[in-house]
């Protein structure tokens, strides 16, 4: 008898979960069906093409350590995946946690639990000792993404850590990116994060819109293992994110990234100790409705003409100030243009505007030709350099 409260509450707590996963299923076919409806009222923005008759195969890499809420990122990879033979899901252990393998195999064959075998300790330069969980991360990155594309062998993968939630339509967006990543060697990434995507900055009645960006995004992220080939034998011992992003692995590719963000952050404990959490992160949109992604035309995205659409949309708007910009809103007023012509000009226009202001090898967040395309009050507005930029200058950063 002493028991029975716990039991009870036990009992409460699945009824309250079963319900919400009732809940969201619904949301999801409300949402399939709304946007059913509204291409059968109009016509889309961007022409549909006929979707291919086999899809690939794209692996789903989750990464996790010691956070046994890794629940509510598989809970929620399960729910929308289309399919388990098209995305089979691979949960990555490292620190040897016992409540988060427990967890991961509760799924038992709906995911494949590996382990990294290597949990030593990494022998760091003393400046570095308080970074030893960046060294750890990436070590263990490097060993997960060699399973993936070396024992498994796997030809694309979608990287995701144990502390995101993904959208209703992650999978689509995906399933319709990796045809452009194959087709156009200047890309070599598609993200589900945009950088700049706080409420407010985007525009959620446009989540079909997609950009290229030349900041490397993560938090959600698709590579090809011909990228892998690259990469591997010089992968850092820490940092690998922002390794990334230097110029000698870029070499002048973009991502993809969308409008209105695939995936979200929980993760406010970590290594980084809450960096830009509370500042940002926590207040990133997560898309709420199903585009269909792969029925829609999404060449535009390519290199020559996506530069020849998207600058002349920039350069053609009307330059505006700051202040001027903070006076008027609405989206009838049409696309404006800040323009910055200098590290400390942008890193006032961005800070002051709620944008991230931090630069990465003199790469702005989401930016593209040093571009930042985000919404204020209503207004579509571009954060933009003179129209002869002629490059990043790595000593912004």
């Amino acid at each position: 008898p002493r028991h029975l409260p716990a039991e009870l509450l036990r009992l409460a707590q699945d009824a309250e979960a079963e319900l919400r996963l009732q809940r969201d299923l619904l949301l999801q076919i409300q949402h399939l069906s709304l946007s059913r409806r509204q291409k059968t009222a109009k016509p889309p923005q961007i022409p549909a093409t006929t979707p291919t008759a086999e899809s690939p195969v794209i692996a789903v890499l989750v990464l996790a350590c010691d956070r046994s809420s890794v629940r509510r990122c598989l809970d929620k990879l399960l729910r929308y995946r289309p399919s388990a033979r098209r995305f089979p899901l691979i949960v990555s252990q490292d620190c040897g946690h016992a409540e988060t393998a427990r967890v991961i195999a509760s799924y038992g064959p709906a995911v494949a639990h590996i382990r990294q075998p290597d949990l030593s300790d990494i022998a760091v330069p003393p400046e570095h000792r308080k970074f030893q969980g960046y060294y750890r991360i990436s070590r263990h990155y490097r060993w997960a993404l060699g399973q993936v594309f070396r024992t498994f062998r796997y030809r694309a993968a979608i990287v995701v850590e144990d502390d995101l939630e993904v959208a209703p339509d992650f999978f689509e967006y995906f399933q319709a990116a990796l045809p452009l990543l194959k087709e156009d060697p200047s890309l070599w990434c598609a993200s589900a994060w945009n950088d700049n995507g706080k409420e407010g900055l985007v525009d959620a009645g446009r989540a079909e819109l997609l950009y290229r960006t030349d900041f490397f995004p993560g938090l959600g992220w698709l590579l090809l293992a011909e990228l892998w080939d690259e990469l591997e034998a010089k992968w850092p011992p820490a940092f690998w994110d922002d390794w990334m992003r230097q110029p000698e692995q870029r070499r002048g590719r973009s991502c993809l990234r969308p409008e209105v963000s695939r995936t979200m952050t929980f993760g406010r404990k970590g290594v980084s100790h809450g960096q830009f959490f509370d500042q940002y992160l926590k207040f990133i949109k997560l898309n709420d409705r199903f585009v269909p992604f792969t029925q829609l035309d999404l060449s535009y995205l390519k290199k020559d003409e996506y530069e020849r659409f998207f600058l002349h949309q920039v350069y053609s708007a009307p330059e505006i100030k700051l202040d001027e910009l903070q006076k008027e809103a609405g989206k009838d007023l049409g696309p404006v243009r800040l323009q910055y012509r200098g590290r400390d000009s942008f890193k006032a226009l961005a800070k002051a505007l709620g944008l991230m202001d931090d630069l990465k090898s003199g790469v702005p967040r989401g930016g593209y030709r040093g571009i930042v395309s985000f919404v204020c009050r209503g207004r579509r507005v571009f954060l933009a350099p003179p129209s002869d930029w002629t490059g990043y200058d790595p000593s912004w950063s």
